[in-house]
């Protein structure tokens, strides 16, 4: 990665080149008056999981199916933001959101191995159940003439 600033930083070892977003602005509905009809303060961020060159072909099919529900049928994984009056902090919102999207799409979860309780763990277990039997077995048996 030649300049970072021409990047859309995902993680430490993962960013996404500028050339594979496209940024289009529009207008954004809402509070704010006049300055609405006649800004263009909504950003919309469009990336294509599917063609980028900064992920494995592994970590490519991983997001298609953690982000499936979010992809459109181009496959285009779009992520817009208007909370703001402006258009630049609009656009790091929006390219903030990819990226946490993206970052969440790559965990892998780790593998769940099964284990057994200890000899000494199923005793115990055992020997608090005796007594718990044992108390209310007590309860029972008392007569009370």
């Amino acid at each position: 990665m030649d300049d970072l600033a021409a990047h859309l930083m995902i993680d430490a070892t993962r960013a996404i080149p500028e050339d594979e977003l496209e940024v289009r602005a529009s207008r954004a509905g809402g509070a704010g008056g006049q300055h609405v009809n006649t800004s263009s303060t909504r950003v919309e961020v469009a990336w294509v999981p599917g063609s980028s060159r900064v992920l494995s072909d592994g970590e490519r099919a991983r997001v298609a199916a953690k982000l499936a529900s979010r992809l459109d049928t181009a496959g285009v994984l779009r992520v817009v933001a208007s909370d703001t009056r402006s258009q630049r902090q609009n656009r790091e919102l929006a390219e903030g959101r990819l990226a946490a999207l993206v970052r969440q799409a790559l965990i892998v979860p780790k593998v769940r191995r099964k284990t057994k309780p200890s000899r000494g763990a199923k005793q115990a277990r055992l020997d608090d159940k005796k007594k718990e039997s044992n108390k209310k077995a007590q309860r029972r048996s008392r007569d009370w003439d």
